[in-house]
């Protein structure tokens, strides 16, 4: 039965974060570098989101675990980017649990934890080739806007990319 819950401060989740954490840097980087010849330092990425995980705390922000048959096989992560607007990121769930229904399940959460953080808006920024993701987010009601200047992606990559938001 999927189980979508949040993070714990325990070593065993802390430890699962970082494999996935480095599993979509890994993913995301070979799809990037196969479309744009670009090789990203994701340690350096790695050891940055791992530094500054407080950013996902309540109350503002989320950081959840999605399992399937009590096995951790993906996360998603909400944080604010200015009071009244919240941003998913690093939505990842292993291949092998694509098409489950749990990425469904996980966006649901971020939503239901953004409108309980007090936000009224809900962005998101996702690389062009992620097809699958954009029909989950677009079935949800997201609509594609303008890069926000909050977003992490550098101004020369944006035009690969897909922006999202909607109301919450």
């Amino acid at each position: 039965m999927p189980e979508i819950r949040d993070m714990t401060s325990d070593d065993t989740d802390l430890a699962i974060v970082r494999e996935l954490f480095w599993e979509y840097l890994q993913w995301a980087n070979t799809r990037v570098d196969e479309e744009f010849a670009v090789d990203f330092d994701i340690a350096t990425m790695l050891k940055h989101d791992l530094s500054t995980l407080e950013k996902f705390a309540p109350p503002s922000g989320r950081l959840l675990l999605a399992a399937n048959g009590g096995e951790v096989v993906g996360l998603g992560c909400l944080k604010q980017l200015h009071p009244g607007v919240g941003e998913i990121k690093r939505m990842y769930l292993r291949p092998d649990a694509r098409g489950t229904g749990l990425g469904r399940a996980l966006l649901e959460s971020l939503l239901v934890n953004a409108k309980q953080a007090g936000y009224t808006h809900i962005r998101l920024d996702s690389a062009g080739f992620m097809k699958a993701a954009h029909s989950l987010y677009r079935s949800a009601g997201f609509r594609e806007i303008d890069p926000y200047p909050e977003s992490e992606i550098p101004p020369a990559f944006q035009k690969h990319w897909v922006f999202m938001e909607r109301d919450v």
